[in-house]
């Protein structure tokens, strides 16, 4: 029987490696596939370390290994766009741009260019076809590390030829997979935080490519007590980094970012970590990608704000080609320029889209 022929993303970390092997295992012809998407050795996705033990797990499994360089497209189409991201206040995530923008593109194309019918992720993510034909990303096995929320943006036609392999693994399982067959990589930690900040402090880093003079620290009452170094470096919800403390006569909790006035270079704190000025009643969305059928106007469905977090309950209202989420409980430091995906309650992920503004009654932050 001619094995079927599947193009797989290989990070050299361990949960594509066991991707590999489980493919194989399946009767596929594995071919696969190293993208370096970043050429500084400083930054956590070292191609010079990865890409050894990618080729020490390809060489092991008798797997072809293609090394493509697309750190060109990279800077112009992800690393361009997290720039222009800062500068108009957001708080952008990378990793879901590359996903939509580079990673499937290059492993489709690898495909293509071979004659391979499928391509194939270490993501703990999985897909279900449905009775009509069409298919639905689905939460994996392991809900621990759900990774369904980069993934939104994917495309129907995208994920008809993906497949994931750990969709019914979890992590502890996927370990004992790679030392059962001593990979190099068995016990390689996950990587954290953006790859290309490495272990560079992320003020320094992202200084290098964008100037952002200082401005005034206001309180909510548009008090100045402090000043900041640039409103790039500064997200809702922020803690760190403010170097205010504790006011004479005043409580002795720890100041947080609600706001930034970006025309005025200004961040707006309160104290407290549950302030009412931290909490969202609802957030108008942009850039929306839904992987089947739009929902209706109306729709209850549940939201991630963050990955990691747990779900929330919201309501969805399209007002003239603008999406507004209602929150059913107010939402804790809801986030410009990050992504909420949505999730119907039998865990498929519906999509999602980039938060733009949000509702916030106490500071008079409305959608419009």
């Amino acid at each position: 029987m001619k094995k079927i022929k599947v193009v797989l993303g290989m990070s050299g970390g361990v949960d594509s490696s066991a991707a590999a092997i489980l493919l194989q295992k399946n009767n596929y012809e594995v071919h696969g596939v190293f993208m370096q998407n970043w050429d500084d050795k400083d930054a956590i996705c070292s191609a010079e370390d990865d890409f050894v033990d990618a080729l020490s797990v390809a060489n092991q499994l008798k797997i072809p290994l293609t090394k493509i360089d697309y750190i060109r497209e990279y800077k112009d189409r992800v690393f361009a766009q997290f720039l222009k991201d800062h500068n108009k206040g957001y708080t952008p995530n990378p990793d879901i741009l590359c996903n939509r923008e580079i990673k499937f593109d290059v492993l489709k194309q690898h495909a293509e260019k071979i004659g391979a019918q499928f391509i194939a992720t270490g993501h703990y993510a999985q897909k279900i076809e449905n009775n009509d034909g069409l298919y639905q990303l689905a939460i994996p096995k392991d809900r621990e590390k759900d990774q369904t929320y980069f993934l939104y943006q994917i495309s129907q036609s995208d994920l008809k030829k993906v497949i994931f392999p750990l969709a019914q693994y979890n992590k502890n399982e996927v370990r004992k997979i790679a030392e059962q067959n001593g990979f190099i990589n068995s016990r390689k930690k996950d990587s954290t935080g953006i790859c290309f900040i490495g272990e560079r402090k992320y003020n320094d880093f992202v200084g290098q490519f964008i100037h952002s003079p200082r401005g005034n620290i206001l309180t909510t009452d548009g008090e100045i007590i402090g000043s900041h170094s640039g409103h790039i470096f500064f997200t809702i919800g922020q803690r760190k980094g403010l170097k205010i403390g504790a006011r004479k006569g005043g409580n002795d909790k720890p100041w947080y970012v609600v706001d930034k006035n970006i025309n005025d270079n200004e961040i707006i704190v309160a104290q407290g970590k549950d302030n009412k000025f931290l909490l969202s009643d609802a957030a108008s969305v942009k850039s929306l990608n839904w992987i089947n059928a739009e929902p209706k106007s109306g729709a209850i469905l549940n939201a991630k704000v963050r990955y990691r977090e747990k779900s929330i309950i919201c309501k969805l209202l399209s007002k003239q080609n603008l999406l507004i989420v209602e929150f059913e409980e107010p939402c804790r430091a809801i986030t410009p320029g990050q992504s909420i995906v949505f999730y119907s309650d039998e865990g498929f992920c519906l999509g999602g889209g980039i938060i733009d503004k949000r509702s916030v009654p106490s500071l008079n932050l409305s959608l419009r």
